[in-house]
């Protein structure tokens, strides 16, 4: 596994801001880390970069702990925090020669103009970034977090201040790069990890309390709701004998069921149609949203 963390622990004074969370991500996976704020979010990721200690617990990366081999490990990172903190009096291209030049990376020019390309600041890589828009600001972060073509990289709040036509961009490279990498990123935007994570783990108070693909985490498979249409009249009375429907709501041609099921509802109702002898034209499980998913998850 390209990070590991097993059994972290986080404290500020007596207040466990990391509580004993264990999580993996392997090589060419996007990882979408997800939390509302104040849940230890940007607390994990600094402790995997190396920026802060932990209070307990193990972090690898590449198979090298953190708290062992701090430099190594850094090398192979590349991490664009939620401030991005830049050198506002430096050109563009001033500061990633800087910043290349810290890897002691060869070929620097031609780097730092690969970087530009691939972050698109062509524009814009002859002014000083104090005069850039936070948009263009993001795109240089991004640009310093991976001119050392690191193996793994940790975006926090990546597409932060970014207009449709930018984030659109940034998604592409993020995911481009995620296929040879390893990717993780923490956002608020869901839209954005439905496009680009292949997996999600959501955190909260401290604890991660889902760990899954986003698909999965909205099938809730626990409580479900169900449209199913029939080719004709059926009365409400006979529907309510489903096997575990809590409600049922009569919707355009057919009805809407809601149950706490421990098998698919899909099943349950189909067996039904079949002892009644009715024909089913439409059964469908609706999925739950992902912002509806996490904000059960959290609140």
């Amino acid at each position: 596994m390209s990070i590991e963390v097993k059994n972290l622990f986080k404290y500020y004074g007596e207040q466990a801001a990391v509580r004993d969370i264990s999580f993996s991500v392997a090589k060419g996976e996007i990882v979408g880390f997800l939390g509302p704020n104040g849940a230890g979010k940007s607390t994990t990721m600094k402790i995997i970069t190396g920026f802060i200690p932990s209070s307990a617990g193990e972090v690898t990366v590449c198979g090298m702990p953190v708290d062992v081999d701090s430099l190594n490990t850094r090398k192979m990172i590349g991490y664009l925090p939620e401030n991005n903190p830049l050198y506002l009096d430096m050109y563009v291209k001033e500061y990633l020669e800087f910043v290349g030049k810290t890897y002691k990376i060869k070929n620097l020019k031609a780097r730092v103009e690969e970087m530009i390309l691939a972050v698109g600041l062509e524009v814009e890589q002859a002014k000083k970034i104090g005069a850039l828009s936070k948009g263009y600001r993001q795109r240089v972060g991004l640009a310093a977090a991976i001119i050392h073509d690191p193996e793994v990289l940790i975006l926090d709040e990546p597409t932060s201040g970014l207009d449709p036509n930018q984030l659109v961009e940034i998604r592409e490279l993020i995911r481009k790069i995620g296929k040879s990498k390893t990717v993780m990123l923490s956002t608020h935007i869901m839209q954005e990890v439905e496009a680009i994570c292949d997996r999600v783990v959501i955190i909260n108070k401290g604890q991660i309390v889902a760990d899954n693909t986003a698909a999965e985490l909205q099938l809730d498979t626990v409580h479900q709701t169900v449209y199913v249409e029939f080719d004709g009249e059926v009365s409400k009375s006979l529907i309510a004998k489903i096997d575990g429907v809590d409600k049922l709501e009569q919707v355009q041609q057919g009805w809407l069921l809601e149950a706490t099921a421990a098998h698919d509802l899909r099943r349950i109702v189909a067996q039904f149609a079949q002892q009644h002898n009715l024909l089913i034209l439409t059964l469908k499980l609706e999925e739950k949203t992902l912002e509806e998913v996490f904000k059960e998850l959290t609140k």
